[in-house]
């Protein structure tokens, strides 16, 4: 698939700034553009988050304190924008039919999963931040908005951002149709990388052999990956050795279908996709 659109919703926290980066530096890459969305949270969602009995002017107060931090962070979000265009050297424009790369900034008031939700569905891909253990819970949500809500990829960024990466991808094969999606999605990707790694973890659920036949799959497209099959030991997390191969190969971009299983399953009994968004410190391409 052939990634001209980029969204890049962002709430102007200091963590947007290495997604916002990213999403700019890949556009840039690629010839793309980048949408960067901050999203202002509407004061009045915050009044049923309120306990009983407070008064009309504390409910007053609280309105304005959130009013007050939503466009703070919309300034600060702003000049982040504003200092990575012009370090990046992209155009700014809104306006379809420019020839390379090219950036644009806009601001929507609401709740950032809903948002996203809704304009992801008009981008060829969705960056968003990696949750982690002092994210805001926003960030989960817009996460599950753009991998469950939108029907499109999604580049999840790891805490503190990254630099340069897909010269070596691996895919993480298990024959499902969420990581038949994500293969077709990062094609593009696939095909410009330097190497490519198919990894498949033999388990109860996946044969190890399922490997060669994406190997061949992708020879059809000209690309002639390595294959690398494991057996997950006993009951272990199958997350937790896919992402040891992948650092001990040196990996910078793994691709791999998102919450194959049931994701309520996931939430409460742990699963791969569970364990990759928690642990990993590169990249990922995903989709559902």
């Amino acid at each position: 698939m052939t990634i001209r659109n980029i969204l890049v919703p962002i709430d102007g926290s200091e963590a947007a700034k290495s997604v916002m980066e990213l999403g700019l530096r890949f556009g840039k890459d690629h010839g793309a553009h980048v949408r960067v969305l901050n999203v202002r949270s509407d004061p009045k969602d915050t009044i049923p988050l309120l306990g009983e009995g407070m008064s009309v002017s504390m409910i007053e107060d609280m309105i304005q304190a959130a009013e007050k931090d939503g466009g703070e962070r919309a300034v600060r979000g702003r000049q982040m924008f504003d200092a990575l265009v012009k370090e990046l050297s992209l155009t700014v424009s809104d306006k379809p039919g420019a020839s390379g790369a090219s950036a644009s900034w806009s601001e929507e008031v609401g709740r950032e999963d809903e948002v996203t939700a809704r304009q992801g569905r008009l981008a060829d891909l969705i960056v968003v931040g990696r949750p982690t253990a002092t994210s805001d819970v926003s960030t989960t949500l817009t996460l599950n908005a753009a991998l469950f809500d939108t029907g499109r990829p999604v580049l999840v960024v790891p805490s503190g951002g990254a630099g340069y990466f897909g010269k070596h991808i691996a895919i993480s094969w298990n024959g499902s149709p969420q990581s038949a999606r994500a293969v077709a999605s990062a094609m593009t990707l696939i095909e410009a990388a330097d190497k490519v790694t198919v990894m498949t973890v033999g388990s109860e659920r996946t044969s190890a052999a399922r490997a060669p036949e994406l190997a061949e799959y992708l020879e059809w497209h000209g690309i002639s990956p390595a294959t690398r099959t494991f057996d997950s030991e006993g009951r272990q997390p199958i997350g937790a050795p896919l992402l040891k191969e992948c650092a001990d190969a040196g990996v910078d971009l793994l691709v791999m279908g998102a919450y194959t299983h049931s994701r309520m399953r996931q939430l409460i009994l742990g699963g791969v996709t569970r364990h990759v968004l928690e642990e990993a410190a590169i990249p990922l391409f995903m989709a559902h």
